[in-house]
């Protein structure tokens, strides 16, 4: 008879025991959209006691991610293997895999490699994950005694219980926690998990959209309301801690001040301000009202506060936007609700946030359509729309891909009327030209002006063809010809404004494994997953030729950015990227494209404050004004780099120390102190 070996006989028992108690279950949850409408889904197996098997995707404005896991876990549940294959929102090709074996990590992607001794308890951060990787950072912590965990490559994960509390459905009821995890990125996540022994991701609610098993969909309504509340909460003391208000009259001596209008810098001057304006003006040496307080100046220069006129501001960006001099945003697309009472925390000085300009976003109901702003389907309610947007103060009306093309002289008209202006996107299956034609008088981004010139008129430009059109085909573009000649005396003859965000496009030539151009000379400011992720393309780049076309491509809309401005027409520097940091980049390829500094700044401050109607509060510095200022080291209009090097900001009727908030978020500062207090 046959018999097998004693300890092969004891592994097969065991597996056996572990088979009989392991059950296979398989989870499905759904993502929705803030405005109702499902976009994927979120599959997570459970094939074994140490296999999961995940599948994430959602579609939204025409393009998503479609990640697959494969996570292996030892027997007492640590990650040790993992691999993620898929596509990227852009279409990048995604493929990473790690392994843990024998305290030795090793990992690769499209984008990196490395491998380092880890102990115990470590977990691997990759590049690309789906909310299963939550799963067993919630896991981890909940074993960790100190309640953190070592991330691999580097850095710490740590968690805050906010709340928890019991919800029910039918007779059925369970209770979930709702986590703050610190240690990824400059903001906190929050993850809804379930409690007990072995608590796992339940579902996560963001400003956009959700997460969640659809039995439990009843309760999510009320959890986004409690963790509202709580995140309230965390930025009001945020905003209280960072904002210094301004008291009596405030003294800023001995400062050189950038002459926004004519793009100079003056002498050395006295600022004072008192009540949140620009109070006087002096010369060093005249003596003037004794100040209640007075902050050197010296070797320094004063600049209007920037404006970022292509955002999507959300509850954490306004810090980044300060920290880096961004004083006024243009929103160009939100949920309006959100935008509405983040607009009222503002006022009462409980979001740290610069102004905000909103736009009004429109858009045509479509498989496409992009869930922001307010969706339409017949030309009475795209002037519903807008007088809904005119009614809460908006004076800037956008038009997205999927907006019925028959639509747009009509909506233009009948918003002309109002006295507000209109642009965005091209809609699909028209060209710039008509856009401009029908009665744009604005274009944002320089990829949708020159669409038409290397598309069809069948061309679906809600697709992703908006991108790699423009990546395969604009290094052929000749700027000399009639056609190109044409395109520019419209925009002189409609005094059309271009808003080309080239920082926010520099993905359309990125390759994995490059640090992304706007981002070089930040990159070793940042925490070590910030660095990591400016390593990772978004497009489907597959060989050196191609690269070299696409890098060839996007040249020439920065080509195409210089030869606009000296043809005098209407420039805006927006960015539709990394919030505050984005904008200097911004302005560094104006000055790529043939500007000065001093214009690229020009464009962000004087001529910014005059496209928003707000020249008379802002733009410029000058008395009587609002004091929405920058103090800046170095000499900015001698090198562009230096803007970043911002001391103090002041905005409404607040000092705001740029080093405080890098502190918070552990970004290294771009200067080493700030001015000091003469008393």
């Amino acid at each position: 008879m046959f018999k097998l070996p004693f300890r092969l006989a004891i592994f097969i028992l065991a597996s056996l025991l572990t088979h009989e108690a392991f059950s296979y279950s398989k989870e499905d949850f759904i993502v929705k959209l803030e405005n109702g409408e499902v976009c994927g889904h979120h599959t997570v197996e459970y094939i074994r006691a140490d296999r999961i098997q995940v599948h994430y995707q959602c579609v939204e404005n025409g393009r998503g991610e479609n990640l697959f896991e494969q996570i292996k876990l030892s027997p007492s549940g640590h990650l040790i293997h993992y691999q993620v294959t898929g596509e990227s929102e852009m279409g990048a090709t995604i493929h990473e895999e790690f392994e843990l074996r024998n305290g030795i990590a090793r990992w690769i992607s499209t984008s990196e490699e490395g491998s380092q001794k880890v102990g115990d308890g470590s977990l691997y951060l990759p590049m690309n994950y789906t909310f299963a990787l939550n799963s067993l950072m919630i896991s981890e912590l909940n074993r960790s005694n100190i309640k953190k965990v070592k991330l691999i490559p580097t850095g710490y994960l740590t968690q805050d219980v906010l709340l928890k509390k019991t919800i029910k459905n039918g007779s059925n009821s369970t209770k979930v926690q709702l986590l703050m995890l610190n240690g990824i990125g400059l903001k906190p996540d929050f993850i809804w998990a379930t409690t007990g022994k072995n608590p796992k991701f339940f579902a996560y609610i963001s400003s956009g959209y959700s997460i969640f098993l659809n039995e439990w969909e009843s309760s999510i309504k009320s959890l986004q309301i409690e963790q509202n509340s709580l995140t309230a909460r965390i930025l009001e003391k945020r905003a209280k801690n960072i904002q210094h208000p301004i008291e009596g009259l405030l003294m800023i001596k001995n400062i050189s001040i950038f002459d926004s209008l004519n793009g100079e810098v003056s002498s050395p001057k006295n600022v004072y301000v008192l009540n949140g304006k620009i109070y006087k003006i002096t010369n060093t040496t005249e003596n003037f009202l004794s100040p209640s307080k007075i902050i050197d100046g010296s070797d320094q220069t004063l600049f209007p506060g920037l404006f970022d006129m292509h955002a999507h501001v959300n509850d954490w960006s306004g810090a980044y936007n300060l920290a880096n001099g961004v004083t006024t945003v243009r929103d160009m697309g939100n949920q309006n609700k959100i935008l509405q009472q983040m607009l009222v925390q503002i006022k009462d000085g409980k979001l740290l946030s610069p102004n905000i300009i909103p736009a009004g976003l429109i858009e045509g109901k479509s498989e496409y359509s992009n869930s922001d702003g307010i969706l339409i389907t017949t030309l009475e309610e795209a002037k519903k729309a807008v007088d809904s947007y005119f009614d809460s103060g908006y004076r800037h009306i956008k038009l997205y891909s999927s907006f019925p093309k028959e639509y747009v002289k009509p909506t233009a008209d009948y918003a002309h009327s109002k006295g507000m202006r209109v642009g965005g996107h091209v809609p699909a299956f028209m060209s710039s030209k008509e856009a401009i034609e029908n009665g744009y008088d604005e274009i944002n981004h320089m990829n949708q002006l020159l669409l038409y010139l290397v598309s069809t008129p069948e061309t679906d430009t809600r697709t992703v063809d908006r991108f790699y059109l423009p990546a395969e085909k604009f290094h052929a573009l000749d700027f000399e010809t009639e056609e190109i000649t044409n395109l520019i005396d419209l925009l002189k003859k409609r005094h059309v404004t271009i808003d080309p965000t080239l920082a926010g496009f520099d993905f359309l030539k990125q390759r994995d494994g490059e640090i992304a151009e706007p981002f070089l000379s930040i990159n070793t400011h940042m925490p070590i997953d910030i660095q990591r992720s400016f390593r990772v393309g978004a497009m489907k780049i597959p060989d050196d030729e191609t690269s070299d076309r696409y890098k060839k491509s996007y040249q020439k809309m920065v080509e195409f950015t210089g030869r606009l401005y000296n043809e005098g027409i209407s420039i805006v520097a927006g960015t539709d990227t990394f919030a505050g940091f984005g904008l200097h980049s911004e302005l560094a390829l104006y000055v790529k494209a043939g500007l000065t500094p001093s214009q690229a700044i020009q464009i962000a401050t004087y001529h910014a404050a005059k496209i928003t109607g707000t020249l008379n509060d802002k733009g410029s510095i000058e008395e009587g004004k609002l004091a929405d200022l920058i103090m800046v080291q170095g000499h900015p209009t001698q090198s562009i780099e230096d803007l970043r090097k911002i001391t103090l900001v002041l905005t409404r009727g607040n000092v705001i120390v740029p080093n405080e908030i890098y502190s918070m978020i552990h970004v290294k500062p771009f200067v080493a102190d700030a001015p000091k207090s003469l008393h």
